[in-house]
């Protein structure tokens, strides 16, 4: 991926598991019919990653750069066709289309078959660092995924260069390997940390609270009924909870190497940076699995947007960095000739990769793929700091629903006690007021994304606070709780379900859907 100026911004940058949609109300797939598209082609490419070569997919245009730039206010008018050798959807994560053409097969579209096309076209409202990937079976793994950037067209004369990283966890093998090990146990039990016990609701306790997931909290309430949910939610193995304790785990997929722009940091991308300029990093984790720390080095940068949304800035050299969260990070350079690396650092490990911003004529030297010391687990305390710069309007919540997080034996996953396939479609109406409760009885953290809607988080683990407007929230472990707020604007069928790839195809996917 390559960057224009300061004054310019970058030119370039298992059908999960049967949903029980209708299939009449599908968008089918068709042939091309109009011009005036950009064309994004799925196909297949060769990397070389730690010296030996790699078969992944991509998405690319005809000029061969990644994914795609365009302006708030223009019509995403978009050609996707599929030359990977099998049949794949693509899903326009943080935009929000009409429902049929979000990009989720068995929701709200048939797999485009290889060799194929589909014509997307609906209007951007807001601008954000957004991306897109696929939302069929296991190809995010193999990172059929890229950059989606809308611009603000206001900002187009401030002086500041932009950088687009997209961030990946890479492996040699073949992901329906991994899933296959998984189910049959292969649970990665090293990646263990302490998890600490959320903290009580203000008047509340955690009195009622167990791994079976049939308590509700203190004075909670809810306009749906919670014996789906609360009753029904499946208990992990008493095995894994004696072995798990008060741990949370962390990984649960080995991997070779993480990615920044398809680069280990044996050769990573190197973008030419001024000294004492002003860059605008848009950051993305595509990690399929992954939760990872943005960690600045020598650098201090100023957070703020998440998710393509703007918050108040924050200051820091380190953030954490979820599954499918987006970051935008304001930097001023020091003004002496050098350059700087940007690392992006898993959870609870030392593997890192990174980029380069390095002023002309700077030396630079070799870095390390693993860092220092081992960085700590991403949880909610940079979360529990961020403040929306544009929240929800002050509105009493017409409907409420708490969502059960689970885990059972054999890689299972659920939400509200049902794997997907066997979910039944959370009910929404337009106009409703929505506050969803996630309630995490698992051993591990969940991103969890809802499609077709930016929502507030308004709560972590029952401390109320009006946070950061987003797309894609962490639940932590061990009975963490994170509230969201949305308004029900967009009428449809929408996806809803964690963002760790695994855990999506092993059941923790539903589908929200709204009553007219």
């Amino acid at each position: 991926m390559n960057t224009l100026s300061r004054r310019g911004f970058l030119a370039a940058s298992a059908a999960t598991l049967c949903a029980a949609a209708v299939p009449s109300l599908l968008m089918p797939v068709r042939p091309a019919r109009a011009d005036g598209h950009k064309v994004i082609t799925a196909g297949k490419r060769v990397i070389e990653v730690k010296g030996k070569a790699a078969n992944v997919f991509g998405l690319h245009q005809a000029d061969g750069s990644s994914g795609i730039v365009m302006n708030a206010g223009e019509n995403f008018r978009v050609r996707l066709k599929n030359l990977i050798g099998e049949p794949t959807v693509i899903h326009w994560h943080g935009l929000t289309p009409p429902w049929q053409q979000d990009g989720v097969a068995d929701i709200s579209q048939e797999p485009i078959p290889d060799g194929g096309s589909h014509d997307y076209d609906f209007p951007l409202a807001r601008p954000g660092t957004f991306w897109m990937h696929s939302h069929f079976g296991l190809q995010e793994q193999l990172m059929l995924a890229a950059p989606l950037i809308v611009r603000d067209p206001d900002e187009a004369g401030q002086d500041v260069q932009e950088v687009v990283v997209l961030f990946h966890d890479f492996t040699f093998r073949d992901p329906q390997e991994i899933l296959a090990e998984l189910k049959a146990g292969g649970h990665d039990m090293s990646a263990m940390a302490p998890a600490p016990a959320p903290e009580p609701a203000a008047g509340g306790s955690h009195e009622g609270h167990n791994m079976s997931g049939t308590a509700m909290p203190s004075g909670q309430t809810s306009h749906d009924t919670m014996d789906h949910g609360a009753m029904g939610a499946m208990q992990m193995s008493g095995q894994a909870a004696g072995q798990m304790g008060g741990m949370s785990h962390l990984q649960d997929v080995q991997y070779d190497a993480l990615l920044a722009n398809d680069r280990t940091l044996d050769n990573p991308e190197i973008f030419s940076v001024e000294p004492g300029g002003r860059v605008r990093l848009r950051l993305i984790n595509g990690a399929a699995s992954t939760n990872m720390w943005l960690d600045l080095g020598k650098l201090q940068g100023k957070l703020f947007a998440v998710d393509g949304m703007p918050v108040e800035p924050v200051e820091g050299t380190r953030f954490e960095f979820a599954v499918a969260q987006r970051l935008d990070i304001l930097l001023e350079l020091p003004k002496e000739a050098s350059a700087w690396p940007v690392f992006a650092v898993q959870e609870g490990g030392r593997m890192r990769t990174g980029v380069v911003l390095a002023a002309k004529g700077a030396s630079v030297g070799k870095l390390a793929d693993m860092a220092d010391e081992d960085f700590p687990a991403v949880g909610v305390n940079l979360e529990q700091r961020l403040r929306a710069t544009k929240p929800l309007s002050e509105k009493a919540a017409t409907r409420k629903h708490t969502m059960m997080l689970g885990e059972g034996p054999n890689y299972v996953w659920t939400l509200d006690g049902a794997m997907h396939g066997q979910d039944k479609p959370l009910a929404v109406a337009s106009g409703d007021r929505f506050e969803l409760t996630f309630m995490n009885h698992t051993t591990m953290s969940h991103p969890m994304h809802l499609h077709g809607h930016h929502f507030q988080v308004v709560a972590v683990n029952g401390k109320r606070f009006a946070g950061a407007v987003r797309d894609t929230v962490l639940v932590p472990a061990n009975m963490g709780m994170v509230t969201i707020a949305f308004d029900a604007d967009n009428a449809g069928k929408w996806a809803l379900h964690c963002h760790h790839l695994y855990h999506m195809v092993g059941g923790m996917m539903t589908s929200m859907a709204y009553a007219d």
